[in-house]
């Protein structure tokens, strides 16, 4: 029987478009209209000039959202949801962080109104430093919730207690979903019910099952009768058609904003976000081609994934147990700098990061969940000022971490899924620069990983054997190495 095309909603069917090639399309801050003098000094004093075209399209669109203030506008007007689906590196964070800080601004009474989940500490952690240089002055108030502090520390940044009730010590909240369910639970006076706007970043991953539950907590939560009593003014109702009662108060509407590198194209998982009229911008998008001929073909039309413009992708077929020379190799005899190296798991990081430290002549470090924050932010700042010439890293710790200056990245094991691969690739060719991507990829795997990347629409990676030769040299030193360490593992 023939596939079944699933119905696309408009939205996602007809999408804004928005440019992937960023260098060439960069936007002088001053030509994006509507934002605030005062933000507009912070980025310059930021070595900010212009904005990236993610930023240029996202920005003005949720200050216009936002324009009639916090309340529904006129009309009864809500404003609509928005995603962005754009590749890593193309600068969405101050695409949210800008508009967010600029509606706050003129906010009288401190509330939670901004709230941003995120799936990892370290993306956390990045977004939460973004939002206090565009906030320092204003009064603001940011906190980060992702359980590096104690629960009762977090409570006491989060609400004070006071004869009168509680009162919101934060304006924007930056939280991991686990620790944000505890405090929605667990906390007295922390209310969600002024909210004004969720953010969910790196929303695919959000979407799945584990944190499904974290989203439908926080609408609820944003949509709870508040029992103070002081607010009944502005009792939200769930959006729906406006009716006399939904419209003779006042109320705050709760806009959510999804941005990923690889939002789902699947309108189902993002039909369980209920989303409002949402409007799509994406620079994930294949561009038609003319031919001389005046023919127009169209070109690469299933290509789900953008790339970044400078990336180039290679692989090496190879066997198992010529995988840590082949790394070696690429350190030592071609003298690779800067690389980020990616693993399957947490064990097959920390053993190759011992053989390696073992063997000897490369400054090597590992970035796994085995490390403690502290000891993570070290390696990654060390890795930045090229202290650190390879890292070795599993997904998890890795996603959506801007580090800066990757030259190369390295797929020690071959990624199963596309989306994996999609996201380690683009941790180097990031904000327009140049660089390369290898693969090992082991004879058996080598059908099956070209067929997923064919699939995806990726079609530019080369093949780059290594011959046995050139390894030959590293085998003595490699083979000593080995002992060593088996003899430290007894």
């Amino acid at each position: 029987s023939p596939q079944v095309q699933p119905f696309l909603p408009q939205w996602l069917a007809e999408p804004k478009l928005v440019q992937k090639r960023i260098k060439e399309n960069l936007v002088p801050i001053t030509e994006v209209p509507g934002i605030h003098p005062r933000l507009l000094k912070k980025l310059q004093m930021n070595g900010i000039e212009s904005f990236f075209p993610v930023q240029a399209e996202v920005i003005p669109a949720i200050l216009h959202s936002a324009s009639s203030g916090y309340l529904v506008g006129p009309g009864g007007h809500r404003p609509k949801d928005i995603c962005v689906s754009a590749p890593t590196g193309s600068g969405k964070t101050l695409a949210f962080v800008i508009p967010i800080v600029q509606v706050l601004l003129d906010r009288v009474v401190c509330q939670v109104r901004a709230l941003v989940v995120l799936p990892t500490k370290e993306l956390a952690q990045q977004v939460s430093k973004v939002f206090n240089i565009y906030t320092d002055g204003t009064g603001l108030k940011v906190v980060l919730i992702t359980g590096q502090k104690s629960f009762a520390k977090e409570q006491e940044m989060l609400v004070q207690k006071k004869v009168t009730g509680y009162c919101s010590l934060a304006d924007i909240v930056v939280a991991t979903p686990g620790r944000l369910t505890d405090h929605i639970n667990q906390t007295p006076g922390f209310s969600l019910t002024q909210l004004r706007f969720l953010i969910v970043d790196e929303a695919d991953r959000m979407i799945d099952d584990m944190h499904q539950n974290c989203l439908n907590q926080i609408v609820k939560a944003a949509f709870q009768a508040d029992d103070s009593g002081s607010n009944m003014l502005f009792q939200r109702t769930k959006p729906g058609p406006v009716t006399a009662a939904s419209s003779c108060c006042p109320q705050i509407p709760l806009q959510k904003l999804l941005f990923s590198a690889t939002l789902t194209q699947d309108p189902e998982k993002l039909q369980q976000l209920d989303l409002f009229q949402p409007r799509l911008f994406t620079s994930v998008y294949s561009e038609k081609k003319t031919l001389r001929d005046g023919v127009e073909t169209e070109h690469d039309t299933d290509k789900k994934y953008t790339l970044p413009e400078g990336l180039s992708q290679c692989y090496v077929p190879c066997d198992l147990n010529s995988k840590p020379l082949l790394l070696l190799h690429f350190m030592l005899t071609m003298k690779f700098t800067r690389v980020l190296c990616f693993t399957n798991s947490r064990e097959a990081s920390h053993r190759l990061f011992l053989l390696l430290r073992a063997f000897g002549g490369v400054t090597v470090a590992e970035f796994s969940s085995r490390l403690g924050p502290k000891e993570r932010q070290r390696t990654m700042k060390e890795f930045e000022q090229g202290k650190i010439q390879l890292l070795i890293s599993t997904d998890a710790t890795a996603r959506g971490i801007d580090v800066k200056g990757v030259n190369y990245v390295i797929n020690y094991d071959a990624p199963q899924f596309i989306r994996t691969y999609v996201h380690r690739v683009g941790r180097t060719a990031r904000a327009g620069e140049v660089g390369v991507a290898f693969s090992f990829v082991l004879r058996i795997q080598e059908r099956r990983f070209l067929r997923m990347l064919k699939d995806a629409g990726i079609r530019n990676i080369k093949k780059n054997p290594v011959k046995g030769n050139s390894l030959k040299p590293l085998v003595q030193q490699y083979e000593a190495a080995l002992f060593k360490l088996e003899k430290t593992v007894k």
